[in-house]
């Protein structure tokens, strides 16, 4: 997809005056039509709503160790001129998810490797996704794992603790936010969720998903790309059976199609053009959507508003393979992305993973109607782990090695998945 206007994050850590203004919409939002979860009771339990049926088991195989102007920026920071924000109003946008940033303990190793001994660096590694997610309008990626705290120790499966130096890695790749709801959130309790949200402020890495107090979990990561302001939502189906801490049900936000689309109304009401909804759900290992996954995307796909869709997008992460993408009731629904960043597992289709991108379109007059995707595409991605691990985009012929075995059969198994449930004939397109 080719480069268009670039993305301006919302920061929490320092609210600029456009941030209060976001965030002071979404609360008005709230008081008037009830953003879910205010209150304990609203919160979906640990094992309400719908019951999924992952298992958590990413075991690997080695199981080792201030804009002037407008007030907008770009971006990478540059100021738009006087008058930028109105011309922009009527423009689309370029949008690329990709899967789960999974760092098992032999990934902790190539990043200390990679930063020669006395750091963690995870750039080189991600390196093949960064013309992509440059070059998009709005980048999302998921957080899947919670960090350490600075210094170590960290670790890898079952209770994953990673470098904190991950969000400064992946924000210079070009992301710009990242869900942060899945099995692993409460791996290192109020203090995981905690350190990883710092750390990705300090970053300037926008997040959704968790959260430390209840109000942070009424924002959702308000971004603007283009001509549109973006809203990002995360659920997760649970928690690996770790009980989130009594009083405090905003840690982390559980699927509840109810919840979800009350957020997503709400988000709308405070501003925003387009709702993409980041949900970690499925059955590990299986790439066919199982019948919750189904069942979900049809009740969120369906839900209208005066005539308009809740929701706009819906990307998924958590069974570790690639799965389907497909229309669901006209709203492109992305099952699962795969894994992005994960180590050498028993099932070699662990390291494998796609992109989701999309192109937005405003509607034809402007503040009237919804905001359409005009093209869908997916680039395959794997994770190579020989002599190191690096992300090679299979369908760049500068990066994917000719006559690899492994890498074409990777590339033969992601087309195949995606393509499964028809999405060919809406209009997915695979591009480099």
């Amino acid at each position: 997809m080719k480069h268009r206007q670039r993305t301006r994050a919302v920061h929490r850590s320092r609210p600029s005056a456009a941030t209060r203004r976001v965030a002071g919409a979404v609360a008005a939002a709230a008081l008037l039509g009830g953003l879910a979860g205010c209150g304990s009771s609203s919160q979906p339990p640990q094992h309400g709503g719908p019951k999924y049926t992952g298992t958590g088991h990413e075991k690997q195989k080695d199981g080792g160790a201030a804009a002037q102007g407008s007030g907008e920026t770009g971006k990478h920071g540059r100021a738009l001129p006087q008058g930028h924000r109105g011309k922009r109003a009527a423009r689309g946008f370029s949008l690329v998810a990709t899967g789960d940033l999974l760092v098992h303990d032999s990934i902790i190793r190539q990043a200390r490797s990679d930063a020669g001994g006395s750091d963690y660096d995870f750039r080189r590694m991600i390196a093949g996704a960064k013309p992509m997610a440059r070059g998009a309008d709005l980048a999302i990626c998921h957080m899947e794992t919670v960090y350490g705290p600075d210094g170590g120790p960290f670790t890898g499966y079952p209770l994953f603790k990673t470098p904190p130096q991950l969000a400064r890695s992946v924000k210079d790749t070009g992301y710009d936010s990242c869900s942060t709801a899945s099995n692993h959130t409460l791996d290192a309790g109020s203090e995981g969720v905690s350190r990883t949200l710092k750390a990705m402020d300090a970053a300037g890495l926008e997040h959704v998903g968790s959260a430390r107090s209840a109000a942070e979990r009424k924002r959702p990561a308000m971004l603007r790309a283009g001509g549109a302001k973006v809203a990002q939502l995360a659920y997760t189906y649970g928690t690996n059976g770790i009980p989130v801490p009594e009083g405090k049900p905003w840690l982390v936000n559980l699927i509840d199609p109810k919840q979800i689309i009350a957020d997503a109304r709400a988000a709308r009401r405070a501003g925003a053009d387009v709702v993409v909804a980041s949900v970690h759900w499925g059955t590990e290992w299986q790439e066919d959507p199982d019948s919750l996954q189904r069942s979900v995307a049809e009740k969120l796909t369906a839900s209208r508003s005066g005539g308009r869709r809740d929701l706009d997008l819906i990307i998924g992460t958590h069974a570790h393979v690639p799965q389907a993408y497909e229309k669901v009731n006209g709203t492109w629904v992305v099952y699962g992305m795969g894994d992005q960043i994960a180590g050498k597992m028993n099932d070699p289709r662990g390291s494998m993973g796609t992109a989701a991108r999309f192109r937005f379109a405003p509607p034809a007059k402007r503040g009237h109607g919804e905001w359409t995707v005009e093209k869908a595409g997916f680039t395959p991605f794997m994770m190579a782990n020989e002599p190191r691990f690096t992300l090679v985009n299979l369908a760049s012929k500068e990066s994917r090695r000719a006559g690899d075995s492994q890498q074409d059969t990777a590339y033969a198994s992601i087309r195949k998945v995606v393509l499964s449930r028809g999405a060919a004939k809406d209009g997915l397109r695979m591009v480099p």
